[in-house]
């Protein structure tokens, strides 16, 4: 039973050496690798104790990434909660970054569209529907296409 444990944890430490890792994500990843869950729970168990994973630097390092990207919070907050990461911990690290989202969104329009605002309605529609698969909130979307006062 332990060399099982041994080899769990063995890798587990190679998929977090690679790059951060969700408790929820590592332990379905574990368990596809034909580990018992019981022996994949003590180990992430151990892992989260020695300081070796951690939600909270995996949603910081995710977050942080997604920015880069030019994605919205609405957008961060699903891929999240789709790795299994609690709703507090995500809400709490997006109001943590001081992210000016309307600065991003807008920043995500120009690099996609170019500085000149949208002359037809058509256009406006497509770059708020853009900005709206990326994950922006209706505000920060109107915020991105309004005129600029430069």
């Amino acid at each position: 039973m332990s060399e099982l444990r041994t080899e769990a944890r063995k890798k587990a430490m190679n998929l977090l050496a690679r790059r951060e890792h969700g408790r929820a994500e590592l332990e379905r990843k574990l368990v596809a690798a034909g580990f018992d869950a019981n022996i994949v729970a003590d180990v992430l168990q151990q892992l989260a104790g020695e300081g070796l994973q951690s939600d909270r630097r995996f949603v910081e390092s995710f977050v942080q990434s997604r920015i880069n990207q030019g994605k919205g919070p609405l957008r961060i907050h699903a891929d999240l909660g789709q790795r299994g990461i609690a709703a507090g911990l995500i809400d709490e690290i997006l109001e943590e970054t001081g992210q000016d989202w309307c600065a991003l969104a807008r920043d995500a329009r120009v690099k996609k569209f170019g500085r000149p605002q949208p002359a037809e309605f058509r256009d406006k529609a497509r770059q708020m529907r853009f900005l709206q698969y990326r994950g922006f909130e209706p505000d920060q979307i109107r915020a991105a296409v309004a005129s600029f006062d430069d």
